[in-house]
């Protein structure tokens, strides 16, 4: 028997290996850790993907963005200016899943990569 093709979590946007102990219950499988599964996707996690997409969108073709400029337009809304570095994750999360849906790609030195191995700065760009 081969094994499945990896999947995507729903939560933070890594791939999700197949595991014989999921063998019955593949097909259910969404979340690759018991910390994905209680974390969900929530109304920030939301927030942070539409704030991607929104300054992709007034960055124009070709332009990228730092998960850091989300974070700060999400973060910063109370107007105390720091809230934002505590989304930063988040922010790479909410990136990774929009990777999954084919809606941007992640690059490091102007090179896309695997979002599920990516270490340390990346920026985040529409899918070409």
């Amino acid at each position: 028997m081969s094994t499945p093709e990896p999947k995507t979590c729903a939560s933070c946007g890594r791939r999700v290996e197949w595991r014989k102990k999921w063998e019955r219950d593949w097909e259910n499988v969404r979340y690759c850790s018991t910390a994905c599964r209680k974390h969900g996707v929530t109304d920030v996690d939301r927030a942070l993907e539409h704030s991607i997409l929104s300054l992709l969108d007034q960055r124009g073709g070709g332009k990228s963005i730092c998960p850091s400029d989300a974070a700060r337009a999400v973060g910063d809304r109370d107007g105390s200016g720091g809230g934002w570095r505590d989304l930063m994750e988040p922010a790479r999360r909410a990136a990774r899943r929009l990777v999954a849906e084919g809606r941007v790609e992640i690059t490091q030195q102007g090179a896309v990569v695997d979002p599920s191995l990516a270490k340390g700065p990346i920026r985040i760009r529409r899918t070409r």
